[in-house]
């Protein structure tokens, strides 16, 4: 088969993302051995382990950015190397853990790369297309700020931008590289429920990688842990997140805690 483009992708009633059997390495370090997974319309997930155990590598390889070792990736239910990259940007989005430059922007300027997946070869931004980064950038309480030079801006408002791009772009996958880094906690919690909504309401799904557990067991209902051997266990987040498989995940025992959501962690 050939290359797809936007106009011959169908939508599948499967599973929006799909690992079958992959196995991913790095520096010879195995992130994980024959790993399956699937996510489906409107569910959100979480990606949890310790430092330097391969979550971006695995998260990189899922977007496609990377091969994979072993193993086959699916978005709707078609081989991902078979998207041409234009028809892979309308349908997966990323926010990555540090995406630093040096070339002269302003927010507003930026948000509209978001958009290009939709534009002709030569075309220009729709009033429409305006329309959704005015609303991503107040969603996320940086529209005051749209004329602002993005080297000008704070961690936590490029951490915003971020997350507002891929509100913009409108994809129906998302693959999220610790989406809350130098978030105070109440725009944590603002935003984590902005994505989560954004998603459910449109029958997306989200993959997430995260080090508060907290947050991953409030906000998501599925997680995958990565051990660091090759190993890893993904389910929904009540039966995953339990006391055992958490200290072999940080090495470190873990005590339940109960909250005003549910169910908390914390260090023993």
């Amino acid at each position: 088969m050939g290359i797809l483009e936007p106009s011959s992708v169908k939508d599948h009633a499967r599973a929006l993302l799909e690992a079958r059997a992959i196995t991913v390495q790095i520096g010879g370090h195995t992130v994980c051995r024959a790993m399956n997974l699937a996510l489906y319309p409107g569910q959100c997930w979480a990606m949890l382990g310790i430092n330097g155990v391969g979550k971006t590598t695995l998260l990189h390889t899922l977007a496609g950015l990377r091969p994979s070792q072993g193993g086959q990736i699916l978005m709707s239910g078609i081989p991902l190397i078979q998207f041409s990259r234009r028809a892979r940007a309308q349908r997966l989005g990323m926010v990555f853990q540090e995406a630093s430059s040096s070339f002269p922007s302003t927010v507003w300027e930026t948000m509209l790369v978001s958009r290009y997946p939709y534009l002709g070869g030569f075309g220009w931004e729709t009033e429409r297309d305006r329309a959704i980064v005015a609303s991503a950038l107040e969603a996320v309480d940086l529209r005051a700020l749209a004329h602002r030079e993005t080297l000008a801006l704070s961690g936590g408002e490029r951490q915003r931008l971020r997350i507002a791009a891929f509100l913009a772009q409108d994809t129906p996958l998302g693959l999220l590289d610790e989406p809350l880094n130098h978030l105070d906690p109440a725009y944590q919690m603002r935003l984590m429920a902005r994505l989560v909504d954004h998603t459910r309401t449109q029958g997306g799904a989200l993959l997430m990688v995260f080090h508060d557990i907290n947050v991953a067991a409030r906000f998501c209902d599925s997680c995958l842990l990565i051990y660091g051997d090759g190993q890893t266990s993904a389910g929904s987040t009540g039966t995953v997140l339990t006391a055992t498989a958490l200290a072999r995940l940080y090495q470190h025992p873990m005590m339940p805690m109960n909250t005003h959501w549910g169910q908390g962690w914390l260090p023993a």
